[in-house]
């Protein structure tokens, strides 16, 4: 992997997203309804005419949408970086790479981190509890 954008050949420079779903709440495993939910997503490579060649690319707990390029303001590229571009395992010029948050993440994705509207604070311990089934009901 590339130390410093000079020696960097991959994707460039790329932006994390953000998308609001669940307008009316989503409803957690739990039973709790919590919502809009916004969620913080990159994507790499063009979704083809036939929207088949699309791949969901899922980051451990500790990561977060930015798998691959540049942030401008970063030292480094995303996480998996050596796997997604032109020429890689994920193939840009194939495939439409799709990296998500998952809810409940630091990463852009609503979770304890977000403002609650009506105190102006972050939810904290108030945010739903987050089930591996209500991270990929969300992605």
């Amino acid at each position: 992997m590339a130390d410093t954008k000079q020696e960097y050949d991959g994707l460039g420079l790329v932006e994390t997203q953000t998308v609001e779903l669940f307008q009316s709440g989503f409803e957690f495993e739990s039973g709790v309804r919590f919502g809009p939910i916004t969620v913080a997503y990159e994507t790499y490579g063009t979704l083809n005419e036939a929207r088949d060649n699309a791949i969901l690319v899922c980051h451990a707990l500790s990561g977060g949408a930015h798998a691959a390029g540049w942030h401008e303001d970063q030292r480094k590229p995303g996480w998996w970086d050596t796997m997604i571009g032109p020429g890689k395992s994920f193939d840009t010029n194939k495939y439409f790479v799709v990296s998500s948050s998952c809810i409940g993440s630091c990463y852009g994705t609503s979770g304890p981190a977000s403002i609650d509207p009506e105190t102006g604070k972050p939810y904290g311990l108030r945010f739903p509890m987050v089930t591996i089934r209500d991270m990929v009901e969300v992605q």
